[in-house]
């Protein structure tokens, strides 16, 4: 009809006529008098209520990420408090629970077991912030879960049809054909053309099993008439394009601009909105579409979180790390084997803080009561341990 217009064959095209590039560039279009993108349809059905219906806010890769930290914050707050904090040492069993227990009570900040240390103080806090969003996510997600009506489709939008090969139908003649094959790479095989509301709903119907189609995608406008009273359809995903309706005149015709000029005088007083209420009408059927279920959380989108910390964690090991070898230089044998000097430096570390510093002075004493039984010097003050080894050397 648009090539008619170039040609001289029509003055102008009127109806639902969508403003394309291409059709932009040999005839003149008025300004749109109605928005109307591309959409997906698809069937949808009621999700069955299930006693696990508590684990459906969070994917499968987050509930398993998610634990995996709260066990990873655990054992770096564990290291960086075991040599200074009596809560975080013990029997092995006991040190095994204890990083469990304390893991995931962090998740309700009824963790017992007190932070002493400043590197352990500050994974903590950026701990809990993640925790605390996490938390409000969840619970979030859950009271959506819980308390709107479910619905659900194997295909989500544009982004699953993509990624699959079943057919998809469109209406026969509109620009979606080219759109879909020259835009967004589709193979023209998987394409059905349909040509009425009927055929709409009967390829929904069929599905791919029997010869139909898994979705239409068509403008938004033709949706909502065909879902007014096919409430086993809904529109899923977004629209994902933005185009609108207008009419068609040759180029730098007069009655372009004059058509124009009284659309927005219609668009600015509210009579457009009317005229769209009056004769495409909402029903309840046609607004299934925001009843869809609710999208659980995915990792990605808590990877910043995530990310935050793991830097922590990183940092805090680092700092720690590079403090222990200090402190260890200070004590070691520089002259040790590598093998050696790594089961000191382990040795080192498991130990708690200061009882390195309690025996070079035991050991200083006994040679000073060393002294004492060797020279008879009764000088050492610390008679009771000179007598005790006076008793054993006699005896």
């Amino acid at each position: 009809m648009l090539h008619l217009v170039t040609i001289g064959a029509l003055d102008a095209v009127v109806g639902e006529i969508t403003i394309t590039t291409h059709r932009a560039k040999i005839v003149d279009f008025t300004q749109p008098y109605i928005e109307s993108g591309l959409v997906v349809v698809a069937p949808i059905r009621k999700m069955k209520s299930s006693a696990f219906a508590f684990l459906r806010p969070f994917t499968p890769m987050m509930w398993f990420v998610t634990s995996m930290f709260f066990l990873v914050v655990g054992t770096v707050v564990w290291i960086l408090e075991r040599r200074t904090n009596d809560d975080f040492r013990g029997p092995a069993r006991r040190q095994v629970v204890t990083i469990i227990w304390f893991s995931f009570s962090t998740l309700f900040s009824t963790h017992r077991e007190s932070i002493v240390s400043t590197l352990g103080r500050l994974v903590l806090i950026i701990w809990l912030f993640v925790v605390l969003i996490l938390n409000s996510s969840y619970t979030a997600s859950l009271t959506s879960i819980l308390t709107v009506e479910q619905l659900t489709s194997s295909v989500k939008g544009i982004e699953s049809l993509l990624a699959s090969n079943d057919p998809i139908g469109f209406q026969r003649g509109s620009f979606a054909e080219n759109y879909l094959t020259e835009e967004l790479n589709i193979r023209r095989s998987r394409l059905v053309p349909l040509k009425s509301l009927k055929e709409y709903e009967k390829a929904l119907k069929d599905g791919p099993a029997n010869g139909g189609v898994a979705a239409i995608i068509d403008e938004r406008a033709y949706m909502e008439l065909f879902l007014e009273t096919r409430c086993e359809f809904s529109i899923v995903g977004r629209e994902f394009t933005k185009n609108g309706w207008g009419f068609g005149f040759p180029k730098e015709s007069p009655l372009a601009i004059d058509t124009s000029n009284a659309i927005l005088k219609l668009s600015e007083n509210g009579e457009l909105q009317r005229i769209r209420d009056k004769w495409i009408t909402r029903s309840a059927c046609s607004s299934e579409g925001a009843k869809q279920s609710v999208d659980r959380l995915e990792l990605r989108r808590f990877s910043g979180l995530y990310l935050l910390i793991g830097v922590a964690c990183f940092f805090a090991l680092l700092c720690y790390l590079t403090r222990m070898v200090y402190h260890f230089s200070r004590h070691s044998n520089r002259n040790c084997e590598a093998s050696s000097c790594l089961r000191s430096f382990l040795f080192f570390v498991n130990k708690k803080e200061g009882e390195d510093n309690h025996k070079p002075k035991a050991r200083q004493k006994e040679k000073c009561c060393c002294k004492v039984l060797m020279h008879e010097d009764r000088s050492c003050n610390d008679s009771s341990v000179c007598v005790h080894i006076e008793n054993n050397a006699t005896s």
